[in-house]
């Protein structure tokens, strides 16, 4: 398998998006932003349609999108971190936009064969290059590095967050950076398993781990392992497998080790 550069391509980009996505995911997933992420995936397809109909690079589209909704999220703070109907309005909104985009390209001679808004839904990982992996090693490790950076102030404010910003921690800029960061992980992961299966690389493995652990510093580490368990055995299985798509098989293995981690933790 490993003699195919496409496949060493796709390992190589999916274990760099999976170790950014499993520690991102492990703070969406403590911090209940579940439904923010799942927000963010739909905004990188609307993204990446929005560039195709301009033609411009799909990745400034795809990246320009997601940030600028992270950073409206930011915006208004706390008050709506736990409000699902605001999320669920701008989810609708932008899907909406995504779907005009969409009709649009299609009626464009550009659109005509469909590859941009199948890789946008699905991803493409097999179809990444040399290059495009290297830019998603680039773009993970600045995301891991960020998040590190910012973990500890994140954590005492996503648990205590009172406390947090008694002792001086400024929790809505560290909130509103972490949703950035979200935002440029969604736009890189949207690229390898696409926008519809996005929110299952990013909350499965990190719901296993908080299931199976309560120490954060275990918990971002089993996320992590469990999010590059899943696409190498995602991409061992749709080689082996042919008709199976990769993002496919790459998600059907993180909701196994969520639905294992389930089982062992509740009975």
């Amino acid at each position: 398998m490993l003699t195919h550069e496409f496949i060493r391509n796709a390992l190589l980009a999916g274990s760099a998006i999976a170790i950014a996505s499993g520690a991102v995911g492990y703070f969406v997933v403590l911090r209940a932003q579940v439904f923010a992420g799942d927000a963010l995936s739909h905004v990188a397809f609307t993204g990446v349609l929005a560039a195709a109909l301009a033609g411009i690079d799909l990745r400034v589209g795809l990246f320009a999108a997601t940030i600028a909704v992270a950073l409206l999220f930011a915006a208004l703070g706390e008050r709506f971190r736990g409000d699902d109907v605001a999320i669920g309005v701008i989810f609708a909104w932008v899907l909406g936009l995504g779907v005009l985009f969409l009709d649009l390209f299609n009626a464009s001679a550009r659109g005509a064969n469909g590859v941009v808004a199948s890789r946008a839904l699905f991803g493409s990982i097999f179809g990444l290059t040399a290059q495009d992996a290297l830019v998603a090693v680039s773009i993970a490790a600045g995301v891991a590095a960020a998040l590190a950076g910012i973990g500890r102030p994140l954590l005492y404010a996503t648990i205590a967050p009172q406390s947090a910003a008694a002792r001086g921690v400024p929790v809505g800029l560290i909130g509103g950076a972490f949703l950035v960061l979200l935002a440029v992980d969604a736009g890189e992961a949207t690229q390898a398993v696409g926008a519809l299966l996005l929110l299952g690389l990013v909350a499965a493995p990190a719901g296993a781990a908080l299931r199976l652990t309560a120490s954060p510093a275990l918990g971002v580490s089993l996320s992590i392992g469990f999010a590059v368990a899943s696409i190498w055995a995602g991409v061992a299985a749709a080689y082996l497998i042919p008709s199976l798509p990769p993002s496919s098989a790459i998600i059907a293995v993180a909701v196994a080790i969520y639905a294992t981690a389930y089982v062992k933790t509740s009975s």
